[in-house]
């Protein structure tokens, strides 16, 4: 399924492939394998088994149009998506502009808190810190590390990151597969296709894989990425497939995880207390691998975490700056603009995190459910701006309905189940 142009890659432009050409897919990866992957994936697994895979593969299967939207539309204009939007009605961009000002703080803070709560388990014997003053040292640290790095460095360390959470999951994934959970002889396996579980439904797609806002957020960073590495659309094409793909896998693997170490064995899954799972989680790699991995077990996942943290501030730093930039008619992204709008995204995060203080599981709760509402619309923007330059092929045409169908859908059953129960 492609985007039928006419457009045609510059002869100057490399055309060798290299580890070179990935940066904006595994950018996105990075920023997708979070809360919905290392807590909503596993506790999806150990509590409900195979049940939930598929809306793990829905989600990421009707979402895929609109995130490749992203880097179709930079390789086929040479501008990101945010500026199609100006120009094709400024309704769009204020209405981009305004959801993003809001999930800037919300994704931000709740990735943060995260990262801070398994840093937690990684201090010294003795050594304590409080959630806060654990997310200013986070959020501090992402700061000047973007402010003195920027993209280029941000964009060679998540490989890295990425490569090594990567490995130690699958091989924790193998090893439990050949050793699973023995279920309790009383076990009665749970079915989650009632409306009281549709929350954690919602929720468990609402950043499977990331927050839809983050296809205008990747075509900043393509555009990024043409200017410096003069990479193809081809390349371009790879690299996102790529980082998509890895990000869908991985959200199944961390399922698995939650399969074969708990499901049915009879401990209690600590759905109400985020900082309690994450525990849980370090416990199911240790349980596996072997205790020696502890620290390394943390480490990673706090990398990968601070990863999503460094992703989630630069993304939408410059996103907010390129809405900024056009709505104020200027030619080009102000350097202070990019400062204040990554501030922005740090500080208020650190002011829903003292809000959220102690509740974890209900911040990244809120944080996943409310970038699931948005997705119908941020969804919407693309299609109509993309469709309105292009022709689809028909298979991409279709795949994009029916995304808008199943993400409008879920989000008015869900709506009308929440009113319902405040009736």
């Amino acid at each position: 399924m492609t985007l039928q142009t006419n457009h045609t890659e510059p002869a100057s432009t490399p055309k060798k492939m290299s580890w070179k050409i990935f940066g904006p897919g595994i950018l996105m990866a990075s920023a997708a394998i979070g809360g919905s992957h290392l807590i909503s994936s596993t506790q999806a697994g150990a509590l409900y088994g195979w049940q939930l895979a598929i809306m793990i593969i829905l989600a990421n299967l009707f979402k895929y149009p609109f995130f490749r939207f992203g880097t179709d539309y930079v390789y086929d204009t040479g501008e990101s998506l945010i500026a199609g939007y100006a120009k094709k009605s400024k309704t769009y961009l204020w209405i981009y502009f305004i959801l993003s000002i809001a999930s800037a703080v919300i994704s931000t803070g709740a990735v943060a808190l995260l990262a801070a709560v398994i840093l937690g388990f990684m201090l010294p014997a003795g050594v304590e810190l409080s959630t806060v003053m654990l997310s200013l040292i986070v959020m501090g640290v992402s700061w000047v590390f973007l402010i003195a790095g920027h993209y280029k460095l941000l964009d060679g360390v998540t490989k890295w990151i990425m490569i090594a959470l990567t490995i130690t999951t699958i091989a924790a994934v193998l090893i439990a597969a050949g050793q699973p959970a023995v279920m309790t002889a009383d076990f009665v396996a749970a079915s989650p296709w009632n409306l009281a579980t549709l929350g954690f439904i919602v929720a468990l797609m609402g950043w499977m894989p990331a927050p839809l806002e983050f296809a205008a957020i990747t075509s900043m960073w393509t555009s990024v990425k043409v200017e410096t590495d003069h990479t193809t659309h081809r390349q371009g094409l790879i690299d996102f497939n790529v980082g998509y793909a890895t990000s869908a896998i991985l959200a199944l693997f961390f399922l698995a995880l939650g399969v074969y170490v708990q499901y049915g064995s009879g401990e209690e899954i600590q759905t109400a207390s985020g900082a309690a799972y994450v525990g849980q989680l370090i416990n199911m790699y240790t349980a596996t691998i072997g205790e020696w991995s502890r620290f390394l077990v943390a480490f990673v996942a706090f990398m990968c975490m601070f990863g999503t943290t460094i992703t989630c501030a630069d993304g939408y730093g410059r996103a907010n700056a390129e809405c900024w930039r056009l709505l104020k008619g200027e030619t080009a992204i102000s350097q202070k603009q990019v400062l204040f709008w990554t501030t922005y995204a740090t500080a208020g995060g650190l002011i829903i995190i003292a809000f959220f203080t102690g509740k974890l599981a209900d911040m990244l709760k809120f944080a996943m459910i409310s970038a699931f509402i948005s997705a119908p619309i941020f969804g919407w923007l693309n299609y109509s701006l993309v469709k309105s330059r292009q022709r689809l092929s028909a298979g991409m045409q279709a795949l994009s309905i029916a995304g808008l169908v199943f993400l409008a859908g879920f989000t008015l059953l869900f709506l009308l189940n929440l009113a319902g129960m405040f009736a």
